[in-house]
């Protein structure tokens, strides 16, 4: 799937993507909601076998000078259901970067593939349980103490999902601004 942006495009890994990849999953900030840290031969493999070959994963790529800025998945779970998730480079977070590729990919979700909902989870309340709203998902629930974070503390998950019924209501009002 190949996706434009006013200010990325959304497109399946190439191995020289490596470097950028890692600057995001090798990045302790970045992953303190998720794991530990990846190394570089263990991004080198993620990318590798989940990314290209199973092509579970999309880069996002800053048109205006090539750098990959993003990590995007969607993955459908069950029949016309998708998760999606994200984890951008730290360099680019409160730019509106993920709001805009996400919003693209969920477009792409339910105009050509035909999802029926669209889900997301997180640990981190303060980022991205924020973005999952601005993206029009619901609160779907939280999973109380469900997950360990990488310093060993255990946290909430939080359950968001939006319906192609509340896509479509929100495709005929006004566009929410991107920030």
């Amino acid at each position: 799937m190949n996706l434009e942006t006013p200010r990325t495009t959304v497109r399946p890994f190439v191995p020289e993507d490596l470097d950028g990849l890692q600057e995001i999953l090798g990045d302790a900030e970045t992953m303190r909601f998720s794991q530990p840290p990846s190394t570089r031969a263990q991004t080198e493999n993620f990318m590798r076998e989940f990314c290209i070959r199973r092509q579970g994963g999309l880069a996002v790529v800053r048109r205006a000078d090539g750098k990959l800025i993003g990590y995007l998945l969607l993955h459908e779970t069950a029949p016309a259901v998708y998760e999606i998730g994200w984890f951008f480079n730290r360099a680019v977070w409160r730019q509106g970067y993920a709001l805009e590729s996400c919003r693209t990919v969920i477009d792409a979700a339910f105009d050509r593939l035909g999802a029926r909902k669209i889900f997301a989870e997180t640990a981190d309340p303060a980022r991205s349980v924020p973005l999952m709203r601005r993206l029009g998902m619901r609160r779907e629930g939280v999973q109380r103490m469900q997950v360990v974070l990488p310093d060993g503390r255990p946290a909430d998950l939080h359950l968001y999902g939006l319906l192609r019924e509340e896509w479509a209501e929100q495709q005929a009002g006004p566009m929410l601004a991107v920030q």
